[in-house]
């Protein structure tokens, strides 16, 4: 690519590109190579204030003034360097080991402009399960992987650490545990009193540096599965052209992602139960609205499943909806597919992307 070429921030040319975005529209003469501010202002604003709202509100005051200085003085983006830079972040985030094992370079990163107490915390968060302390990560840790660990540890220890978490959590955990062992860490919780904070403090570190890193280790996601979370989260036009503009420089990653996506016709293929138990959840008027917007077959399969009286009522209300936006049947089908997604995590639904697999899709 060529260097950059100085700018005074004066946009040449008119026209804006991208829904909701204010990139200027420039001559091919202008292309030049951008920095690392630059292509996070470029990407802001390509983003537009919808889907831009939530990573503002992620970033510190410091970040704000970085990104938007270097907005400020952006001046003109060309539509070939826009898709260059779409394809370039979609693309490492896609191939196979861009983001694998990448934590410390992510940790070092942080720490070049945010305070360390911060980067901690953040990469606390990255690192293990949900849960704003220790004793809430460990909570969401699945109880054999959990039991496997502390079977290896002293009883009063084990002790300690099942009195913390949830109850419920803890009840599955023993049961996970030998029996002679794990009756031996009832006797110590039924005779402990309360723990020295030295003591608890220790046992937590412990667990922190011995623990959860090491189940980080195993547990790191595939880039192409946290790549389809986020097309699943974009609207129907961002989604096709992100997809259109990998399917030309990386088709297997495109192919990839495409085959991870849950998408709104997928409900389509959820068992009987399932999908009783997702209207029982669903608000009317979001589900007319989806509806609205959904192939026959899948209106077709929803229908199917509802009470005659139920379905007549549902298609009068969306014929008396007359034209709607786009935009609107984007956001129902989010709000349904996100429902399904509550329900599969609970346990209360299976989904999957063909009928007949056991997999869950998340």
């Amino acid at each position: 690519m060529q260097k950059p070429v100085p700018h005074n921030g004066q946009g040449q040319g008119g026209g804006n590109r991208g829904t909701g975005s204010a990139l200027t529209i420039s001559t091919a003469s202008e292309q030049r190579e951008l920095s690392g501010p630059e292509k996070a202002a470029v990407m802001m604003l390509a983003l537009g204030e919808r889907f831009g709202a939530p990573v503002w509100k992620l970033l510190d005051e410091i970040e704000i003034k970085q990104l938007s200085n270097a907005m400020s003085k952006l001046g003109p983006i060309t539509p070939t360097m826009l898709d260059d830079l779409l394809v370039e972040f979609v693309t490492k985030v896609s191939s196979s080991g861009a983001l694998m094992g990448n934590y410390d370079t992510t940790e070092r990163l942080l720490l070049s402009v945010l305070p360390a107490e911060k980067v901690n915390a953040i990469m606390d968060e990255i690192r293990g399960p949900a849960g704003r302390n220790m004793w809430e990560k460990l909570s969401n840790v699945q109880e054999v992987v959990l039991a496997n660990y502390l079977k290896n540890e002293y009883p009063q220890t084990v002790a300690v650490v099942l009195s913390k978490i949830n109850s419920d959590h803890a009840a599955r955990v023993l049961s996970k545990l030998p029996d002679e062992f794990a009756l031996e860490v009832v006797n110590r919780m039924l005779k402990m009193e309360s723990v020295q904070k030295d003591i608890l403090d220790k046992v937590e570190q412990t667990l922190r540096i011995e623990f959860m890193s090491n189940l980080t280790n195993t547990q790191r996601r595939d880039a192409h599965e946290l790549m389809a979370e986020i097309f699943n989260s974009f609207d129907r036009n961002t989604e096709a052209k992100f997809i259109a503009a990998l399917e030309e420089h990386n088709r297997d990653a495109a192919d990839r992602i495409k085959a991870l996506m849950f998408t709104f016709d997928d409900l389509g293929k959820l068992d009987a139960g399932a999908i009783q138990t997702l209207l029982r959840g669903v608000e009317k008027d979001k589900l007319a609205m989806a509806l609205k917007g959904a192939k026959e077959g899948v209106r077709d399969f929803f229908f199917a499943n509802m009470s005659a009286r139920a379905s007549a009522m549902l298609k009068e209300d969306m014929e008396a909806m007359g034209a709607v936006r786009l935009r609107d049947v984007d956001d129902a089908q989010a709000a349904l597919i996100n429902l399904a997604k509550d329900l599969a995590a609970k346990g209360e639904i299976m989904i999957s992307k063909n009928k007949g697999e056991d997999e869950l899709v998340m």
